[in-house]
């Protein structure tokens, strides 16, 4: 698999360094105990206690994993005003036919969040804008087929 840089803000690239320091700190060290704990319990093959133990153990190394890739690959994103949309500019979008207008900040997809008008630029809406300017119509393939907008306002 060919390492992709990941897009974060300052604020969310520290939080997933926290997130990695305390896997790594405090819930490996709780887990080797749980472990021998269950290992204490006898046998091995009908421990309840054990199994769950190392299922934890090995999701919380798949987490550090995850997380070791993302920041080794992150470059923090600034926010900027510029002409075209790209990673940190906040569009102000509008579909064909409809009077309502959509707000989105363009984040890497690990901050992507629809609810708080975070979209990621690897959605299909996310990359159908990239690069498009001011007043400029658009369109992307959506589940419910082919939709177009208009690039309202970049800030």
């Amino acid at each position: 698999m060919v390492d992709q840089n990941e897009y974060l803000t300052q604020e969310k690239y520290d939080e997933l360094n926290a997130e990695l320091d305390h896997l790594r700190k405090v819930k490996r060290k709780e887990v080797a105990e749980d472990l021998e704990y269950a290992k204490a319990l006898g046998d091995l093959s009908e421990n309840a206690e054990y199994h769950e133990a190392r299922d934890l153990q090995a999701s919380i190394e798949d987490r550090i994993l995850k997380l070791e890739n993302m920041l080794k690959t992150a470059v923090i994103m600034s926010f900027h005003h510029s002409d075209a949309v790209g990673i940190g500019s906040t569009v102000v979008i509008q579909k064909e036919g409809d009077k309502t207008t959509h707000k989105f900040e363009i984040v890497g997809s690990e901050e992507a969040d629809i609810t708080q008008g975070k979209l990621s630029i690897h959605s299909p809406l996310g990359e159908a804008m990239m690069k498009k300017k001011k007043n400029e119509i658009f369109s992307f393939l959506s589940p419910k087929g082919k939709m177009n907008y208009k690039i309202i306002d970049i800030e």
